[in-house]
Order: structure tokens, then C-alpha cells, then sequence
């Protein structure tokens, strides 16, 4: 369930990518964007085909899009798509709901949008004690991810708008997975409060809660594998900053 790694293999500084890089960078957004094992949407994965994908990897392949913030601005791009995308799809879900499945829905929403805003002051945060190239695509692309995976969960749970409603999961105790999951994630959030600066420390602490608010109004509206999911995506993110901060 963790994400491959963002741009392995390029070297850090300020300098311009060559078609080279933008290729192996072009490769290494497919791979983090296309993996599905830890995608809290993998069931409801677009796959390749999908045009916003399609359009953010001919834009890091093009010569003139080879600096840092041409990269930049190919992912910022998918990301303003898939938020578009993400809209609709939550607009297009609440339509077809019946009025008593919408609320729910709404308290999620907000409170993934809740997450999202506390997420930014973190990734500022976290990525500020790094230096090097790889690190500004690296946040770039921990921007576009999240934005990504939640409009594929809203896709997929507006195709599955006119069946059952998902089996209500047990409690997280009750569940071996999540159980496990949980502890990897709280182990790895240790790791990174240990290493961030302690004037940076209240931004994860925010972070982590609406995160964990985001969780508790989604869990409803999942089955377990969802639930799974949901935190196995949060594990990915709290393991790879853990292994980022204070790099150069």
C-alpha cells in the first residue's frame, strides 16, 4: 500500500532537467500516479487512458517543460483537472443520492476539504527542511495525489450510487488489517514529529486530526477494504514525509 517512491535517481540543485530527466520523471509520475495497490481508489481506478494523466505525462515529456517549474507546472495542472473532475463527480453522486444518503456524504466532503487545508501548512513545513530539485517535485506531487485519489473514490461511489450500501465496517479493534495499519501509521507519525523542527510540530498535530475527522466521517460510508484504504493512502504520506524531512 505505499507509493513508489517520486523521482528515485535524480540528482537535487536548481539546475534544468534534460529530455532525459523529463523522461525518467514522465516514468516516475506514471508509476506513483498508476500503481493502484495503495490508491484509497484502486477499485475504481481509470487506468492510463485517463486524458488527465495522459495530458500531465505528454506535458512532462515536452523539451520545453523540462525545468523544475515546467515539471511543476504539469502536475499543478492534473491537479486543478482532477480537482474539476473531483467536483463533478461529487455534484453528479449528491443528484443521485436519496435525500437521507446525502448528509453523510456532505459531512465527508467537508471533511476531506478540511483535511486538504491542513495538509498544506505540513507539506510546507516538512519540505522546507529539504533542499534539492527532487524535493520541489516531490511536494508537488504529494499535492496532486490526494486530489487524485478522492476523485476516483467520488467516481467510483457514483457508479455504485443505485446498489446496496456498503457494509458498515467493525470497529478498527475488531478488523486485524486496520488494527495493523493504525500502527504502522502511528509509528511512522512518531518518526516524523521526532524529526521535524519543533516550531513546525503543531502543524502535523493539525494535520493529523482533521485527517483523523476525515476518517471517522468517511469510515460510514465504505466497507472495510475502503476503510483500508483510507489509512493505508494516510500511512504512504506520513511514511514518505518521515523519510524526507531534513533531506538535502
Amino acid at each position: 500500500m505505499q507509493r513508489v517512491k517520486f523521482l528515485a535517481g535524480i540528482g537535487g540543485g536548481r539546475r534544468r532537467f534534460g529530455a532525459r530527466a523529463a523522461i525518467v520523471a514522465m516514468a516516475a509520475v506514471a508509476a506513483a500516479t498508476l500503481g493502484g495497490a495503495w490508491s484509497p481508489a484502486a477499485h475504481a481506478e481509470v487506468g492510463a487512458a485517463d486524458p488527465i494523466d495522459a495530458s500531465m505525462r505528454a506535458c512532462l515529456a515536452r523539451a520545453d517543460m523540462s525545468t523544475t517549474t515546467g515539471q511543476v507546472q504539469c502536475m499543478d495542472n492534473a491537479r486543478i483537472g482532477w480537482k474539476a473532475a473531483l467536483d463533478s463527480a461529487y455534484q453528479q453522486l449528491l443528484a443521485k443520492l436519496p435525500p437521507a444518503r446525502r448528509k453523510p456524504w456532505e459531512k465527508s466532503q467537508a471533511s476531506w476539504l478540511a483535511s486538504r487545508e491542513a495538509e498544506k501548512p505540513m507539506l510546507a513545513a516538512v519540505f522546507a527542511t529539504t533542499q534539492g530539485s527532487m524535493y520541489v517535485l516531490a511536494e508537488a506531487d504529494m499535492q496532486l495525489q490526494p486530489v487524485r485519489d478522492r476523485a476516483l473514490a467520488l467516481r467510483g461511489a457514483l457508479a455504485n450510487a443505485g446498489g446496496p450500501v456498503p457494509r458498515r465496517p467493525r470497529a478498527c479493534n475488531a478488523d486485524a488489517r486496520c488494527e495493523h495499519a493504525m500502527f504502522d501509521l502511528n509509528r511512522y507519525y512518531r518518526v516524523l514529529e521526532s524529526k521535524m523542527p519543533a516550531s513546525s510540530r503543531p502543524t502535523l498535530v493539525r494535520a493529523q486530526r482533521a485527517w483523523s475527522a476525515y476518517l471517522t466521517a468517511s469510515t460510514p460510508l465504505v466497507d472495510e477494504r475502503g476503510r483500508i484504504d483510507i489509512i493505508g493512502a494516510r500511512l504512504a504520506t506520513i511514511k514518505r514525509l518521515s523519510e524526507t524531512v531534513g533531506n538535502n
